[in-house]
């Protein structure tokens, strides 16, 4: 008599797994919006940057920044217009950068861990100016080949939560939405990605990322 088989949930969840995306800010580096505040107060004068800084999705010419709607060339410019006289776009590159943190160990451990059992993908609310800092961060901390493809709004002149961006990134993939494991830190980015198939995850900023993805 053959005894029936028995299944590990967790061992067969893992199996389906195709992908496993994460959010960059929030996520994978840390942010600090006060820190990014000042830095665009002292090193340009530039006091609006309170009125386009969000944790989630910026505002003003910075979310057109991101939106993929205004080039690097004329967001530095426009912040410059309203700066004050003698600063440089350098200056308002180094101030973007001071909203990013870096990367803690238990993070970057938890990536390894899964670099080389998973494709890894990055997908994010991000612009030009700021990804090359990130890439920066990455590569310093010895994951800069961790990721095969970058799924960036500037660059897809789309944006999370839509739902277009989460389709459009199923289709880049070509594995099935409920095969994609996706990490972020907005509960809005996650409902859009829960919506179309994807298993989206929230994840607490300040909190370890592993357990996240336990199952895995």
């Amino acid at each position: 008599m053959h005894r029936p088989i028995s299944y590990n949930f967790c061992t067969f969840v893992t199996a389906m797994v195709k992908a496993v995306v994460f959010d960059i800010g929030g996520v994978l580096i840390g942010l600090d919006l006060d820190r990014c505040i000042r830095a665009f107060r002292e090193n340009l004068g530039y006091e609006r940057i309170t009125e386009l800084l969000d944790p989630c999705h910026q505002k003003g010419i910075y979310g057109e920044l991101e939106a993929g709607t205004l080039s690097a060339d004329a967001f530095r410019a426009a912040v410059l217009s309203e700066s004050r006289p003698g600063s440089r776009p350098e200056d308002v590159d180094r101030s973007m950068a001071a909203l990013l943190t870096g990367m803690d160990s238990d993070t970057v451990a938890t990536v390894l861990s899964l670099q080389g059992r998973y494709p890894l993908y990055l997908l994010s609310n991000n612009n030009p100016i700021s990804m090359v800092e990130c890439r920066k961060i990455l590569r310093e901390n010895g994951l800069g080949d961790a990721f095969k493809a970058e799924f960036i709004s500037a660059d897809m002149k789309l944006m999370k939560p839509s739902r277009a961006f989460y389709e459009e990134v199923v289709r880049r993939l070509g594995v099935p939405a409920g095969e994609i494991v996706f990490v972020d830190d907005s509960p809005a980015n996650v409902e859009g990605a829960r919506a179309v198939g994807i298993d989206a995850r929230l994840y607490k900023p300040g909190t370890p990322l592993a357990p996240v993805l336990s199952d895995l």
